[in-house]
């Protein structure tokens, strides 16, 4: 969790929502990613669709079987869906995220019978760090 909040950090420096994303395999990290929908003019640019990009790219797979996934914020509906079809292992999450998560709020996708895969979900790693990110950076936009 320590590099996805330094992923954040960096998106935050870049004028991009705080989030950080680290897909790791063994013990080793294979991709990290900050936000940057800014920058990329893309909407679906989050930093887990990133970093679950580069990690499947580096695996030559689609399935990230067996890799965790450690994001600074609850993931978003999109994100969720990708996790999921990603079939990532384990799911570690910093601040909860009551207006877009995905997970423990909203539509809580991995408990939807429709789900093609549901990871181990671990939320509140670091909650204080990621949501402190969070508050600053859009009490700095207010």
């Amino acid at each position: 969790m320590a590099e996805a909040l330094r992923q954040a950090e960096a998106a935050a420096a870049r004028g991009e929502v705080p989030v950080g994303a680290v897909v790791v395999k063994d013990g080793a990290i294979l991709a990290a990613a900050g936000n940057r929908t800014l920058a990329d003019r893309d909407p679906s640019a989050h930093a887990e669709m990133l970093a679950i990009r580069e990690a499947a790219a580096k695996l030559g797979s689609e399935r990230l079987v067996g890799c965790d996934l450690y994001v600074t914020l609850e993931p978003c509906p999109m994100c969720a869906g990708v996790i999921s079809f990603a079939r990532i292992r384990r799911l570690y999450f910093g601040a909860g995220d009551p207006k877009g998560g995905a997970v423990e709020h909203g539509v809580r996708l991995f408990g939807s019978p429709t789900c093609h895969h549901a990871p181990e979900v671990y939320g509140g790693i670091r909650e204080s760090e990621a949501a402190a990110l969070l508050r600053a950076f859009f009490a700095g936009r207010r």
